[in-house]
């Protein structure tokens, strides 16, 4: 961007035209009677005369030079400083045995997991200047990939979950929210959340639900808490007959939406259920929505002096001028 700090200096070029005016009234030819200007006619003039109007070219280019080094021209630089007051969100999801069962879409050969890990990713990439971390649980509860900005890493580790890969016989729903709440332990966050995605009851672990939840609370670490299943009493499981053919067996769903009230409850948080893959991916849309990430974004113009140029400019036309008017086209009185 490029401004002119004194514009009013550019008045100064109303002087050209009375310059111009001036310059050609001192130099209008005269008039004599001759008998035949014939022979006159003949005597070609020099080449010098053609050029003698450069002195008047270069007085007004020197003029609007300088005028234009008073005006102070100055070249911006727009930057733009953006603050966020980031969240930090641990995404922890069940990869226990159950969630093997095909019943959030009309394939039951994708399982819950798949669907959750599909949701998961989308939520990811719509998230910005937040530290995001993954913890999996079944049997256990670990990290599978601590609080980072680096989402490219984040969703090669959402990847690599499979079910059982934290034990797949029993769900620690405790452990995985003490285990969440310790990942955020320092964090300087201002705002502090869990969204922990299960299938079942708490029936393993070291840490009871309720207490992992007063942890978190303590700490000021929210808790979402989603229950997949469908509201049938039976979802569909792949598997493979005496045979080796395909077919489909029935697990009970199970889901302990009392447990998992409680704990969105305690924390300040809220519990969803999500029946199907839409509303899987509508909760999560929601909680993208509830928590936004605070960003300031501030616009400031650096601006640097430009008039050099022209000042330095102008001042070697006018010395050309000063030197060809006292040189080549020197005037006789």
């Amino acid at each position: 961007m490029l401004r002119f700090h004194d514009p009013l200096w550019f008045l100064l070029l109303l002087i050209i035209p009375v310059i111009i005016w001036h310059y050609f009234r001192a130099n209008a030819e005269g008039t004599i009677k001759y008998s035949s200007i014939s022979t006159l006619k003949k005597i070609k003039p020099p080449i010098s005369l053609y050029y003698r109007h450069i002195i008047l070219v270069l007085r007004c280019a020197a003029i609007i030079l300088f005028t234009l080094a008073l005006a102070r021209p100055q070249k911006g630089k727009e930057d733009t400083k953006v603050t966020t007051d980031g969240i930090d969100i641990i995404l922890a999801v069940d990869t226990s045995g159950s969630m093997v069962a095909g019943d959030l879409t009309r394939n039951p050969d994708i399982s819950r997991l798949d669907v959750a890990k599909q949701v998961v990713e989308r939520f990811i990439k719509k998230r910005k200047n937040d530290r995001i971390g993954l913890v999996v649980y079944g049997e256990d509860a670990y990290t599978q990939c601590p609080l980072t900005l680096d989402y490219g890493v984040l969703l090669k580790f959402l990847d690599k979950c499979k079910i059982g890969i934290a034990g797949q016989n029993s769900t620690s729903i405790g452990d995985a929210i003490a285990t969440s709440v310790l990942r955020m332990e320092n964090s300087k966050a201002k705002s502090k959340i869990i969204i922990l995605l299960t299938d079942g009851r708490n029936n393993s672990g070291l840490i009871s639900p309720e207490t992992a939840a007063e942890m978190a609370r303590e700490l000021g670490v929210k808790i979402y808490t989603v229950g997949v299943g469908t509201k049938a009493a039976y979802a569909p499981v792949p598997a493979i007959d005496m045979f080796g053919e395909k077919t489909y067996q029935r697990m009970p769903v199970d889901i302990d939406e009392r447990l998992l009230n409680e704990i969105a409850n305690v924390s300040s948080g809220k519990y969803f259920r999500a029946t199907n893959e839409n509303s899987l991916n509508k909760i999560y849309d929601d909680i993208n929505k509830m928590e936004k990430t605070k960003i300031e974004v501030f616009h400031y113009m650096e601006y640097k002096e430009k008039f050099t140029f022209f000042a330095i400019a102008g001042a070697i036309l006018l010395i050309l001028e000063i030197l060809l008017a006292n040189t080549k086209f020197k005037k006789l009185p």
